[in-house]
């Protein structure tokens, strides 16, 4: 029985959700799985992924064959490289500490780009925010002026005027 580690959707229509399963490569998109591996919303960014990623390596290592997709997403996790290692482990290239320390040395590394991502994106929709609150400021006080009383000239006059009639 061919496995697949694939994208199963959920979700209501323009806002999928999908769960990363381990199926039959002959059961249907949305069928039956046989294990359940994590979930993937491409609706937040960055996107969120939850991934159980000593399910995944096991099923990789049992000879499972993740799609395009689900290729990507266990290589942006890592389940990609922990697999690696642990080829390299069985044949004797590292330790397994070696391989761990490899492990948790990337996952590090991975969480600092992420973070410094979501810095990025929060810091430029501030930025964008300041933007137009000063665009809408700036709007107001010309709406402002628009409306404003105009003071007319005629009192003036009055005043010269009643100057003239005290002489």
């Amino acid at each position: 029985m061919p496995v697949k580690i694939r994208l199963q959707r959920h979700g209501k229509k323009g806002k999928p959700y999908y769960w990363i399963v381990a199926a039959d490569a002959r059961a249907k998109r949305d069928g039956k799985y046989l294990e359940k591996l994590g979930a993937y919303n491409p609706n937040t960014n960055p996107a969120t992924i939850e991934l159980d990623i000593d399910g995944a390596v096991q099923w990789l290592q049992n000879g499972a064959q993740p799609t395009d997709t689900a290729k990507a997403i266990l290589s942006y996790k890592g389940a990609m490289l922990k697999n690696h290692l642990a080829g390299g482990v069985r044949k004797g290239a590292l330790t397994e500490e070696q391989a761990e320390a490899k492990f948790t040395a990337w996952l590090e590394e991975k969480a600092t780009k992420v973070d410094a991502k979501k810095d990025g994106l929060s810091k430029a929709e501030a930025e964008v925010k300041t933007k137009a609150f000063e665009a809408e400021k700036a709007a107001n006080e010309a709406r402002i002026a628009a409306n404003a009383p105009v003071v007319e000239e005629a009192p003036a006059e009055d005043a010269k005027a009643s100057n003239e009639e005290e002489e």
